[in-house]
């Protein structure tokens, strides 16, 4: 088979503004404010910048390295390295493709409350609540909103990386940034919003335990989409000209900036209108809807401009992820990228129906003890991305040949990269050790016993068949 030539980046910051939106996702604007908040504010802020400028970048210009280096996305990348180390690569492309399998869900209930700002949403506050439950458990509604948000990511996946994927990029993160701001300057603007600076901000290092450790490591790692393939494949189409240490520095200072602008945009506001801190769909879809309400005439411009960040957000990690499972059908199985792209999408939309229905309709129908949506959710969140995450760091550090990694991060010499000889040794006995404890305790913390097993059982498989896949 002819090998056809490899997409790449139109420019460097086009790169850089779809790397960072492939970090920044629907966790940094409420997964993060929150254990911040709940962890000790700024204990946890510090242990986590720690962990992000330390774990976060060294792992990340790893998966530079190993795309760029291969020209080839996860599986294919893993694979003409060390055949035995293909199941790591195809484990990726599952992850992407199993959050693909709710994740379009959550981005369709985010851009269906742009609307609800201006249709009554924020009318009755006591109701918010009700509202949402509502929404979610109907067979009709988000299932529309859901195809809609899936279809965008479709269109923009096919028109390829400098026509699409770049683009949106170009495009959607200065929106998001913009956007973030805005909401952040009015929330600190409102009376009282002081205590919630000092929630967020203010050190309390009694709340500090070990779980704050690894709440935190967690946090760096998995925010910055490390361990499922999507930097090691927008690695592949970058051009041997670029300086990749530089690179992730500045994608994820840009990924950490979302997280703690957005922790400034909610928690004042928060606390100025004097209400507690809730996790998840709670914060955003109903605490933070009753924040708006009570700002009289600007809080529904201020909702819908709120839910569109979160669309955004939603929708830059989401992109990547679908191109993970496009890139492995290009590289490994030779498809075109528009068939690969709708084959892929098409299959995604099955499952996010399903996922949908889950909340309503078939939340009576199980597998392992969850509904459709947690199985997708649990199983990525909780068992492949952190095995996949402890199998890269292995990887990189210990069957990566340390000359071609020094060869790729100096560019063949052309470049400086002083502090190689120290993110090597992080990287093969710093960063596994580290990544594992973090593994171990998110599988230990599942309470499904049926998933766990599941979840281990396929990684088991896949590492058997390696050299099949």
């Amino acid at each position: 088979m002819e090998k056809k030539q490899r997409e790449s980046w139109g420019s460097r910051f086009g790169f850089i503004m779809a790397a960072a939106g492939s970090a920044v996702g629907l966790g940094n604007i409420w997964r993060f404010p929150y254990m911040a908040g709940s962890n000790g504010g700024s204990a946890f802020i510090i242990i986590y910048l720690v962990f992000a400028l330390v774990i976060g970048i060294s792992v990340m210009v790893g998966e530079f390295a190993i795309g760029r280096r291969t020209q080839l996305a996860a599986v294919g990348a893993y694979k003409s390295i060390n055949k035995n180390w293909t199941f790591a690569g195809v484990l990726g492309v599952l992850s992407a493709f199993f959050i693909m399998g709710f994740y379009p869900v959550v981005g369709g209930w985010a851009s269906a409350y742009i609307f609800k700002s201006f249709t009554g949403l924020l009318s009755n506050p006591a109701a918010i609540g009700d509202v949402f439950g509502a929404f979610i458990t109907s067979s009709i509604e988000p299932v529309v909103w859901m195809l809609a948000y899936l279809v965008v990511n479709i269109i923009i996946v096919s028109k390829g990386i400098a026509g699409g994927i770049e683009k949106a990029g170009k495009i959607l993160m200065p929106t998001l940034f913009a956007l973030l701001i805005l909401i952040a300057i009015r929330s600190i603007s409102l009376p009282g919003a002081g205590a919630g600076l000092d929630f967020l901000f203010k050190p309390d290092f009694s709340q500090v335990t070990g779980q704050t450790f690894l709440a935190a490591l967690g946090q760096a790692f998995f925010s910055l989409s490390l361990g499922m393939g999507c930097m090691m494949t927008y690695g592949s189409y970058l051009n041997k000209s670029e300086n990749l240490p530089n690179n992730a520095l500045i994608v994820t200072l840009l990924d950490t900036s979302v997280a703690l602008i957005a922790g400034v945009a909610i928690f004042p506001a928060l606390f100025a209108f004097g209400m507690e801190p809730a996790q998840g769909a709670g914060l955003v879809f109903v605490v933070v809807p009753q924040i708006f309400a009570e700002m009289g005439s600007l809080g529904v411009v201020f909702s819908a401009i709120f839910f569109i960040a979160l669309t955004v957000a939603a929708l830059t990690s989401s992109v990547s992820l679908l191109e993970v499972v496009v890139a492995y059908l290009m590289d490994q199985r030779g498809w075109e990228r528009v068939k690969a792209v709708y084959t892929a999408g098409g299959i995604m939309v099955v499952t996010g129906i399903l996922s949908s229905l889950s909340m309503g309709t078939l939340s009576g129908f199980k597998l392992l003890g969850v509904g459709i949506f947690d199985f997708f959710d649990i199983l990525t969140d909780k068992i492949f991305l952190a095995i996949g995450g402890m199998l890269l760091a292995i990887f990189i550090g210990w069957f990566v040949k340390r000359e071609d990694l020094e060869d790729e991060l100096t560019n063949g010499g052309t470049v400086k990269f002083g502090l190689f000889n120290i993110w090597y040794a992080l990287m093969k006995f710093v960063i596994p050790l580290a990544v594992l404890v973090v593994a171990v305790m998110g599988i230990i913390s599942i309470e499904q016993t049926g998933l766990m097993i599941f979840g281990l059982g396929v990684i088991v498989v896949l590492a058997l068949f390696s050299k099949k896949l």
